[in-house]
């Protein structure tokens, strides 16, 4: 792609976290950036009207369309998108995946890949990076507090970026560096089996150069398989519960803050230790001491490591990063605190899978041990809610009250042969066997959830908004002046 000669650049579906944060990131590097999508309320709305990005309602080919010397459009849409349709056959258009990939490769690519902790690993890393003087770019598939948006526009070679699975988006890019989170089968409207879905990260990781770094989680079974056969790059592992390069130990929870501490392999009965790894190791004599962190949860530690790791590869000072984990506050959505309702405490949360759920709600239980959890789940995708029922039902355990919403269909599946009431009636008899005995309201709305909310929301109570799509609304209406 020739980017010398595009000045104005067109996002249709402008409003997906993607194509907000690619659209943040050129409009921040000079280009002009308008794009369209559906009417409705997104959560990437705030970041895109702060960046001073048009939106165009709905999708009909306009003036500013017809203008645009590229065009970048999202998956969710195809030829029956009149805008779709149009661009297609009169200006230089490209899917999100292949914009992303274009640009990426012109970079020192650091690709943030797996099932789950992308988002947070990404920001994460890239904001070490940029408060250590590196000056990385950045592209995030959320809002960052912390970056005002979801990208970073650096001066460097340097470009992190979250990189997606879904319909295979991997593809298109080439990273010099990938960080794997983990691989737990999801997708499934795309990818038919596990095999499918891990065929897709095999493919990823054959791709690292040979001086290029792959920095995995040894506590996942599957990262461990795939990444000793397939890696031709530097292996970097580290661990919570196995035997890895970083390991962290001595959890400890502290008024809202997590304590840990890092060893450091010494030894090379595992295989031969890097030239910065041993340099650290040597200096440190492999204890690198205590870090902390305001993010909750076991999985936020194993994420810290992975951070540790890569910026250690990046020749990031140790105290540098040890001052980054300690000050980066998280991304958007992420067990985050909107406010308080009634004395109630109301946290957004993004999990939508049961690995995400359970990990979520073994944090705030760690958190809030003494409150009454009540989780409202609002299911993303029919496929997924459907292959993973049985799943999903056992996810919620550690919660001491569950509601469940209608799916959303999401512009993939607009139906399918579950619905949220099929959940919520698993869910029930699924507590039922192991003793809860608390019904499982199923809200068709989220104005009946927000009214049954506002009677019943009180002190003690910490109230879980959960799920990909839009719950966040049934926040901001609680939180809202009536």
């Amino acid at each position: 792609m020739d980017w010398s000669s595009v000045k104005k650049i067109y996002f249709i579906g402008i409003k997906g976290v993607g194509m907000t944060m690619l659209a943040q990131f050129l409009h921040s590097r000079g280009y002009e950036v308008v794009g369209s999508d559906i009417a409705d309320t997104f959560m990437t709305d705030s970041v895109l009207i702060t960046e001073g990005i048009r939106i165009l309602p709905g999708f009909s080919p306009n003036e500013d369309l017809c203008s645009a010397d590229l065009v970048i459009y999202s998956t969710a849409y195809t030829l029956n998108n009149p805008e779709v349709a149009w661009a297609l056959s009169n200006r230089p258009t490209i899917t999100y995946a292949e914009a992303l990939g274009d640009i990426f490769n012109q970079y020192y690519g650091i690709a943030v890949a797996g099932s789950h902790g992308k988002t947070t690993v990404s920001a994460w890393l890239g904001f070490i990076l940029w408060q250590s003087g590196l000056s990385p770019n950045v592209l995030v598939g959320s809002n960052v507090p912390q970056f005002q948006g979801s990208s970073v526009v650096g001066k460097s070679s340097l470009m992190v970026a979250e990189a997606d699975e879904y319909q295979n988006k991997l593809r298109y890019l080439q990273p010099k560096m990938v960080l794997l989170n983990n691989i737990d089968y999801d997708h499934v409207d795309f990818y038919p089996t596990i095999a499918d879905y891990e065929q897709a990260f095999i493919d990823f990781i054959k791709k690292i150069p040979i001086d290029g770094y792959l920095i995995v989680n040894y506590d996942d079974p599957i990262v461990r398989r795939l990444a000793s056969v397939h890696c031709r790059g530097q292996l970097v592992s580290y661990a919570l519960n196995y035997e890895a390069d970083y390991v962290a130990y001595g959890l400890q929870l502290t008024n809202g803050r997590q304590y840990f501490k890092v060893k450091l392999r010494v030894d090379e009965e595992q295989g031969p230790i890097h030239e910065k790894m041993s340099k650290l190791a040597v200096e440190n004599h492999g204890d690198l001491g205590d870090f902390s962190t305001v993010l909750l949860g076991q999985h936020n530690i194993s994420n810290s490591l992975a951070v540790l790791a890569a910026s250690v590869e990046l020749g990031v000072p140790l105290y540098k990063i040890r001052e980054g984990l300690a000050k980066f506050l998280g991304v958007s959505r992420r067990l985050e605190i909107l406010g308080n309702f009634r004395g109630a405490v109301i946290i957004d949360d993004y999990a939508h899978h049961p690995t995400e759920i359970k990990a979520s709600l073994q944090a705030l239980r760690e958190r809030y041990p003494d409150a009454k959890i009540r989780v409202f789940f609002h299911p993303h995708t029919f496929s997924r809610t459907a292959t993973f029922l049985d799943d999903f039902a056992l996810s919620f355990m550690a919660a001491d009250e569950v509601g469940v919403l209608q799916i959303y269909g999401s512009a993939r599946e607009k139906q399918g042969t579950v619905s949220g009431q099929d959940l919520a009636k698993k869910i029930f008899l699924r507590r039922q066997a192991a003793g809860l005995k608390n019904e499982v309201p199923y809200f068709l709305t989220m104005e009946k959830l927000v009214e049954f909310l506002r009677q019943s929301a009180d002190e003690g109570q910490v109230i879980v908004l959960m799920g990909a799509g839009d719950i966040f609304r049934v926040g901001q209406a609680l939180l809202s002046p009536q």
